[in-house]
């Protein structure tokens, strides 16, 4: 029996019926060869040599395909081809099956159109300086197929809906020559369409009904005034600052102005279909005309910028500031139709592509606060650069996230200025692919590449684009080929490398005076009326410059309605209290213990419940899991959304959160934090635990990102294990950790980083807390007045960093996020084995307590020595405490006593200073489970030193650790254990034997 592959099945009989709209996503090319040449064969092939013989991989599926339905039912396939697999499943040799079934000229018509579709591209005039020659695919030509000259005006039947109407105009004849036209027209022409690599047949139906449909976009005449006041902003912008600002960087849009009416047809489109924000993530490339002509950012702020206006708003807040092209912004402004949106543009470093996460982040939460579960409110643009987009992985992570839950942002339009050269590099060394927006397919999402110098094809893809993401809620890519008039920037000599490439940039015709002269030329407006279309423009760009001069910035300018009131570093806030009633812990305890009603449970997970239980009941024993779950529960109640995102969050690494609960017969799943607004019978705040993409660089700036948009909220990213997180260090270096004070923008992101030595080898131990501590930007010669010391150091630092010792004082920390009227990143390093450990637990009326704990002095003076006889005093952080109290009772020692610093950064200089004049005798010794050269040593030598000095003290700090090393901990367990014992010795005074 004649026999084909499988491949995935469809109705043929639909297919046939409605010609192009067929197969969508089979990437059907063409035959690979004539079947006439076929016909020489004398020898019957095998079934699997006549499909891989007849046809090429992707032609293969849209005939096995055919042949499944025909084997169900013979009447399901077009007669021509129900021959010719009758034919050939008799035995007949593929050259006689083919002459049984003669395949009729509109199949073969069928196929040469299903070509132009899937690789029509390729011949698409897009580059506006030609560099680039375009060599025709074999499939567009119609001799592979059979046609010859002769055949191109005899006419062909398509009565039977071979061919959709859309190319034919529903005529039951059409000839080859007219059918080549139009697809040249829609396919070949200024505008190159990739969409067949989509799986979805609905989704490819409405691409071709938008392209293949249209005669050719046409605008009005008011359209195209429009178009053209709009692409004069964007020229006289770029030509007004090279006027004025003619040796300063400004990394310009000359050679791509299209992009600002696009962008503006784009988002008057998308706020029609019902958007109202829109946050914009871009480099540098335009940045400043996106700005002024879209964003509509004042142009007295932005002149102001050049002229070197110190960037401070209204005497509150005061920084080192950034430069013009990286700053962001957020304003309101109405479209053309009357509408208004809001436009946030995110301010970003030099790392291109870094931002992405970062505007998904911002876009989730505004549909989350905004209760906009169709995400149709609010929207995602990101502009790329075409080697940025090509060569940055970030691009990919993110894209990654577009349709996972609780990541999803319904869809985002990327728009490429593809100026077809990355700083000094050619795309054909930068790339391996044809198309800088190739990792798009990855996630079957359609691209639109258009020829930059035809504005009105621009105007006309970015409005499809937009319909798109609201009809679909995917996202889409719009591929803006043009040139870069300058160099890398405008002080730069780009045929130092390019000289090619520049002697056609001087020669090209600005695209400002091609479409002004077509409309002159098509009577749409005439020469003196463009002229004053000019000279308006210019005068508000003269105007906006003088008012520059003496402009001062308003908070509204980088600050958003949400964060009002929030205090800036120069004022001092509060801290807020984070201890609550003992009545309302055992009420969330309830509702953490309490086994839902018919839920399979696993027999582990009721053996936690029971446990926990017993906690609430007994007062005591409570563990990390338990107190981070009270601080989630209190924050809800007091309307305070909770979200934590990580890899396997939910769970926990190390199986102890157990956030949500899995039924263990069906699948479902449970979360008992969910369940507190039915418990107390009032509203509660959202709780959302989520489980992320193995990513961690696009994750942790999606959840910075959420972080952003609204301070009223606990958003922590937790690392599988902390050594993860330098996979994310572009977002904790150029974001996390100079984000305030570069761009004025305050973030209560939350890190948990689990971090500590327990013989698991170097991958796993150490989250490398030195890095942290190193971009805190703490001076440790500066100690502050002891009344104010708490709160003037946590606000005038950029980030905090803790490792906490117990439970309880886990709980105050998360609550003290947000329990104060400014915001600070907070790095914490969070144990692994202590979460098992009942020596670290908590009682209940720890958490009931006022605040977080800075440092804990010794915790057992009584089995001590007094004060004035003790003879070392160990400093340490994090779990190693535990390790240094069991050393210290085993060998009896009294005259040494333990301070847990719980806070890094900000230092406790006080809290030090205390615990050092308490032991007036004592020799200070700094303990650590890290190496030498990693850990906390090196951060905390200089702060320890400025304090004994401030006590008029003789410097007196002894390490005591691990030697320095390389890796950051060893794989050996005897060996870990031997270097363990051995800083234990050293911090104890312990004689070794």
């Amino acid at each position: 029996m004649f026999t084909l592959k499988t491949v995935a099945k469809s109705s043929i009989q639909t297919n046939l019926k409605n010609g192009l709209k067929s197969i969508s996503g089979s990437n059907v090319a063409s035959l690979k060869r004539n079947f006439a040449t076929s016909t020489t064969s004398n020898q019957p092939k095998s079934r699997k040599d006549l499909s891989e013989s007849f046809l090429d991989g992707t032609s293969s599926v849209y005939v096995e395909d055919m042949y499944s339905n025909w084997l169900r039912d013979p009447t399901s396939v077009h007669k021509s081809w129900a021959s010719f697999f009758e034919s050939a499943d008799k035995g007949a040799p593929i050259g006689e099956a083919y002459i049984a079934q003669q395949v009729s000229d509109s199949m073969k018509l069928l196929l040469l159109v299903r070509a132009y579709q899937v690789r029509g591209h390729e011949m698409a005039t897009l580059d506006p300086l030609g560099l680039q020659a375009n060599r025709e695919p074999e499939e567009l030509n119609p001799a592979k197929y059979g046609f010859t000259e002769a055949d191109m005006d005899r006419p062909i039947q398509v009565g039977d809906g071979l061919i959709s109407g859309f190319l034919t105009n529903n005529a039951p004849q059409t000839t080859l020559r007219q059918i080549l036209k139009r697809l040249k027209e829609v396919y070949c022409g200024d505008i190159g369409v990739e969409y067949m690599h989509i799986q979805d047949r609905e989704m490819c139906d409405w691409i071709r009904e938008k392209f293949e449909t249209f005669d050719h976009y046409s605008f009005e005449a008011k359209d195209k005034i429009k178009i053209l006041e709009r692409l004069s902003w964007a020229d006289q912008f770029e030509g007004f600052l090279q006027l004025k600002y003619r040796a300063q960087k400004r990394f310009g849009l000359d050679g791509c102005e299209s992009l600002i009416p696009g962008m503006k047809a784009m988002i008057d489109t998308a706020t029609d279909d019902g958007v109202e924000s829109i946050v914009l993530g871009m480099p540098h490339r335009g940045r400043l005309n996106v700005l002024a002509n879209v964003v509509r950012k004042p142009l007295p702020a932005i002149f102001n910028e050049f002229n070197g206006g110190v960037i401070s708003i209204e005497g509150e807040y005061s920084s080192t500031g950034d430069v013009k092209y990286h700053l962001g912004t957020s304003y309101d402004r109405v479209t053309s139709s009357g509408k208004k949106v809001h436009l946030s543009l995110v301010a970003n470093p030099s790392h291109l592509e870094a931002v992405n996460p970062i505007v998904e982040g911002k876009v989730r939460a505004k549909q989350h606060y905004a209760n906009d579960s169709s995400q149709k409110k609010s929207l995602a643009v990101q502009l790329h650069g075409d080697a940025s987009v090509a060569g940055q992985g970030i691009v990919y992570e993110t894209l990654h996230l577009s349709k996972l839950d609780h990541y999803s942002t319904g869809g985002t339009i990327h728009i490429v200025v593809n100026n077809q050269i990355g700083f000094t590099t050619n795309p054909y060394c930068s790339r391996s692919s044809k198309y800088c927006t190739d990792v798009a397919k990855t996630i079957d999402v359609p691209v639109f590449h258009v020829n930059g110098d035809n504005v009105e094809a621009v105007v006309h893809v970015c409005k499809i684009a937009a319909e798109w993401r609201q009809k679909f809620q995917r996202d889409v890519f719009v591929d803006i080929v043009c040139y870069r008039k300058h160099g890398h920037n405008e002080t730069d000599q780009p045929k130092f490398t390019q000289p090619i490439m520049y002697d056609k940039i001087a020669k090209q015709i600005p695209i400002i005076e091609k479409y002004s002269q077509q409309l002159v030329n098509e009577k749409v407006l005439t020469q003196e009326q463009y002229l004053q279309i000019k000279n308006i423009i210019h005068e508000s760009y003269e105007k906006g410059y003088q008012e520059g001069m003496k402009y001062t910035p308003k908070a509204s300018d980088w600050l958003e309605s949400r964060w009002e009131g929030f205090k800036s570093p120069i004022q001092l806030g509060h801290p807020g209290k984070t201890g609550i009633p003992q009545d309302l812990v055992q009420q969330i305890g309830k509702v953490l213990y309490t086994e839902p009603a018919n839920f399979e449970l696993h027999s582990t997970i009721k053996r936690i419940l029971k446990e926990k239980k017993e906690m609430f009941d007994k007062k005591q024993g409570f563990d990390w899991a338990t107190a981070e779950a009270l601080a989630f529960g209190s924050l809800l109640l007091e309307g305070h959304h909770v979200r934590l995102s990580g890899q396997d969050v939910e769970r926990g690494t190390f199986s102890h959160r157990h956030a949500v609960l899995h039924d263990q017969n069906t699948d479902a799943t449970y979360t008992p934090l969910k369940q507190l607004g039915k418990e107390f019978g009032k509203p509660a705040a959202e709780f959302e635990p989520s489980n992320s993409s193995l990513s961690e660089f696009a994750v942790l700036g999606f959840e910075l990102g959420y972080s952003l948009e609204n301070p009223n909220a606990l958003v922590m990213w937790e690392a599988q294990f902390g050594d993860f997180s330098n996979g994310a260090q572009v977002i904790i270096d150029q974001f996390i950790s100079s984000g305030e004070q570069k761009w004025m923008r305050q973030s209560g992101l939350t890190m948990l980083l689990p971090h500590g030595y327990d013989g698991a080898g170097p991958e796993h131990s150490s989250c490398r807390i030195e890095r942290y501590l190193q971009l805190c930007d703490g001076d440790p010669n500066k100690i502050p007045a002891r009344e104010e010391a708490e709160r003037k150091q946590l606000q005038h630092s950029n980030m905090q960093v803790l490792n906490c010792s117990t439970p309880a004082n886990y709980f105050h920390a998360l609550r003290r996020q947000v329990h104060r009227d400014f915001r600070k990143p907070l790095v914490i390093a969070t144990p692994k084995y202590l979460l098992r450990y009942q020596k670290s637990f908590s009682k209940a009326e720890e958490f009931s307590t006022d605040s977080f704990a800075r440092l804990y002095p010794e915790a057992f003076p009584e089995e001590i020595n007094s004060p004035e006889k003790v003879s070392r005093v160990i400093f340490c952080t994090g779990q190693v405490y535990y390790s240094l109290i069991q050393a210290r009772a085993d060998h009896k020692i009294k005259d040494a006593a333990i301070v847990r610093v719980e806070q890094l950064h900000p230092f406790p200089f006080d809290l030090v200073q205390d615990q050092l004049a308490y032991y007036p005798n004592a020799k200070a010794i700094w303990a650590q489970e890290e190496p030498m050269n990693m850990g906390y040593w090196n951060f905390v030598h200089p702060y320890f030193m400025s304090t004994f000095k401030n006590m008029n003290r003789p410097f007196d700090l002894t390490y005591a650790g691990r030697p320095s090393s390389a890796s950051p901990a060893v794989a050996s367990h005897t060996l870990h254990k031997l270097q363990l014992d051995n800083l234990l010795s050293e911090a104890l005074g312990i004689s070794k034997k």
